[in-house]
């Protein structure tokens, strides 16, 4: 029989609800490509012509670069990180050397100040050498101690932490708990106010770079009363502190080097000078820290999109199968081509988002988000069909093959490497929601009124009133637009034509808006529960947003003399490619099975099927489903490990 599971904090799904819509940023006060893109409106201005660094900060990421890229090829062992299940202490002692702790951290604290298109380089570099050596300098960096403090820390705080950071100090960021993920409503770690200081109990899962970590991040429930707002709120904790125990190193299926723990907090005091912005704003600060953070994913997708068309090229011309290169059979040279487009998009994605933080000229939330979920979608998919191509050599680790006297390619493990990503800082479930809220938000804003059932007559009446004025102008506009107009955006018509790629954009923007619109008014309030739905909406949109991309990539690389004319061919071939996804997708908006899935879903749950299980043995171990997670004291030993110690 199974141990009792921890028990559980009691929340409503409304209440849940409401806690993740506090902590959304709500206004909009710049422009957004991607949200205007949901709305059926195809600002190219907004994206075209590509934005571009300044000479200054192209030449200093240029140079770190080159010294990263150096470090990397005479110092880092991706095999014996695989072999081994860790970084050598000789990596993480050059990295801090290099400065890699503190590429984004300002020069003032002894960083290197990189902007965000060169810091996602580097990762991208980093992370072809070793997985684990991106992961480890993306906590860090992009939801670790640094960004959070960049943005809302005092400045008091920034003197204290940013210069460790940005040289010595490894960080980790600590939200997620064994009964809690993406609801944190139900956040069961506790910082209650005595004195000067906090007082922490509870405990954290899946604290990526926590093992090694010197300061924590830690997402902790300040108790409601008088005077006191309490709620969700961010510290910075010192990883020495007493009553901080790193109970276990975790392991995992990919990434065998990350340092990845459960950390628990006895009585952990923390002065409150620690705290980072007000009480309550805790998942404000993570949301915003990861608008941009979130970016650093698909940095190391691009990489590996980049690292998987190297090995196909250079295995598939030199394979050979029924008298020529397994390159030149259709089957295998369809696998090339998706991943030399996609590839080339996911760059495309991955450069224009990140120019556009480092402008600060748009609101970027719902392009970092939709970059994360499609670059990490899709460069599963590229490493998938390298495994294919590979064959019997793909599903055979490195280790063997150089065993046997062949080149040893890791192409499975870049497959469990990557399998991550759907679910690191969001998964891709979650993802669907999060950017569907964003896209819906006009419709809400003028017209949520009328779907809530807690809303009055009168407060129904008055959302009526302006939702027809909202759609009286925003309608009309979804009826007609460039997109018919065969001489529309003709500065994309060279040797190779893109416009007509640009023209279906527009259309298909338009067609999106439609579908949402129809879909609200069909389902209204229950439009929240139509998951599948939503998630199709957003992938359209994802598709949309990376053609567009791969179009501007394409032109400012031929505007530049830079691979112009290949670019084109690339870009030409993923927009081909994808408009054949996104016409599956409007096709399944209203032809699936979603319906009949929850009926069966209700089936398995209510034990209907159980004699479908018959047959096999589950060699599953005994215990409970989610471990205990009662505040206490801790039983284990101190698993915590500290580079150079």
């Amino acid at each position: 029989m199974s141990a009792p599971t921890t028990q559980r904090t009691n929340v409503t799904e409304r209440e849940a609800r409401q806690v993740a819509e506090a902590a959304r940023e709500q206004d909009w006060h710049k422009p957004s490509f991607a949200k205007e893109l949901f709305l059926g409106r195809f600002r190219l201005d907004l994206i075209h012509p590509h934005p571009l660094p300044d000479a200054e900060s192209v030449r200093r990421g240029e140079e770190f670069l080159a010294e990263l890229r150096a470090f990397c090829e005479s110092t880092v062992d991706s095999a014996r990180i695989e072999r081994e299940a860790r970084i050598p202490d000789e990596v993480i002692t050059g990295l801090k050397e290099l400065g890699a702790l503190g590429m984004k951290i300002d020069p003032k604290y002894g960083g290197l100040g990189l902007t965000q298109l060169y810091y996602n380089k580097a990762l991208a570099l980093a992370g072809s050498a070793s997985p684990a050596v991106g992961a480890l300098l993306s906590a860090h960096q992009s939801i670790g101690v640094p960004q959070p403090l960049k943005i809302f820390g005092t400045q008091e705080q920034k003197d204290a932490f940013l210069p460790r950071c940005a040289r010595t100090d490894i960080s980790a960021f600590l939200l997620t708990e064994p009964d809690v993920g993406s609801d944190p409503a139900r956040l069961a770690t506790t910082a209650v106010p005595d004195g000067d200081d906090y007082v922490l109990d509870g405990v954290k899962l899946w604290t990526t770079n926590g093992v090694v970590a010197d300061l924590l991040v830690v997402m902790a429930r300040v108790p409601k009363s008088e005077g006191r707002k309490g709620g969700i709120t961010a510290f910075v904790v010192e990883a020495t502190a007493e009553g901080v125990t790193v109970e276990n190193r975790n392991a995992f299926m990919g990434l065998r080097g990350i340092e990845n723990g459960v950390t628990r907090f006895h009585q952990v005091r923390v002065p409150a000078a620690n705290r980072i912005g007000p009480e309550g704003a805790g998942l404000k600060i993570a949301l915003t820290t990861l608008n941009t953070g979130r970016l650093s994913l698909p940095a190391m997708c691009a990489g590996a999109g980049k690292w998987c068309l190297k090995i196909a090229r250079e295995w598939a011309a030199e394979r050979e199968q029924w008298g020529k290169p397994v390159a030149l059979h259709e089957a295998v040279g369809s696998k090339i081509s998706f991943i030399a487009a996609t590839t080339f998009a996911l760059e495309a994605v991955l450069d224009l988002s990140s120019q556009m933080a480092d402008e600060d000229r748009n609101d970027i939330r719902i392009e970092a988000a939709l970059a994360k979920l499609y670059g990490s979608e899709m460069a599963w998919l590229m490493a998938d069909e390298l495994v294919q191509i590979r064959g019997g050599r793909g599903y055979e680790t490195a280790e063997s093959l150089r065993a046997r006297g062949e080149r040893a390619v890791p192409a499975e493990q870049m497959l469990r490497d990557l399998r991550i990503n759907r679910i690191f800082e969001g998964s891709t479930e979650i993802m669907h929601l999060l950017i569907a809220r964003e896209a819906v938000d006009a419709h809400l804003s003028v017209a949520g009124d009328l779907i809530d059932p807690e809303k009055t007559l009168s407060d129904k009446a008055r959302a009526g009133a302006n939702a027809g004025v909202f759609y009286a102008k925003w309608l009309p506009k979804l009826v007609a637009g460039p997109g018919q107009l065969p001489s529309s955006y003709g500065e994309f018509k060279r040797e190779v034509d893109l416009s007509g790629h640009l023209r279906y954009v527009e259309r298909h923007a338009r067609k999106l808006a439609r579908s949402t619109f129809y879909a609200m008014s069909r389902w209204q309030g229950r439009m929240e529960t139509k998951q599948g739905f939503l998630g199709r909406i957003v992938d359209i949109g994802a598709e949309l947003f990376a053609m567009s991309a791969a179009c501007v990539r394409a032109e400012r690389l031929r505007g530049e003399g830079d691979h112009g004319r290949e670019a084109y061919q690339l870009a030409d071939a993923f927009c081909r490619q994808a408009r054949i996804r996104v016409e599956e997708l409007f096709g399944r908006l209203w032809a699936n099975t979603d319906d009949l899935d929850r009926k069966v879903v209700e089936g398995v749950l209510s034990g209907t099927y159980t004699w479908l299980e018959d047959g096999v043995i589950d060699p599953s171990g005994d215990g409970p489903w989610i471990a205990d997670a009662t505040p206490g004291p801790s039983a284990r030993p101190n698993e915590r490990r500290p580079y150079g110690a």
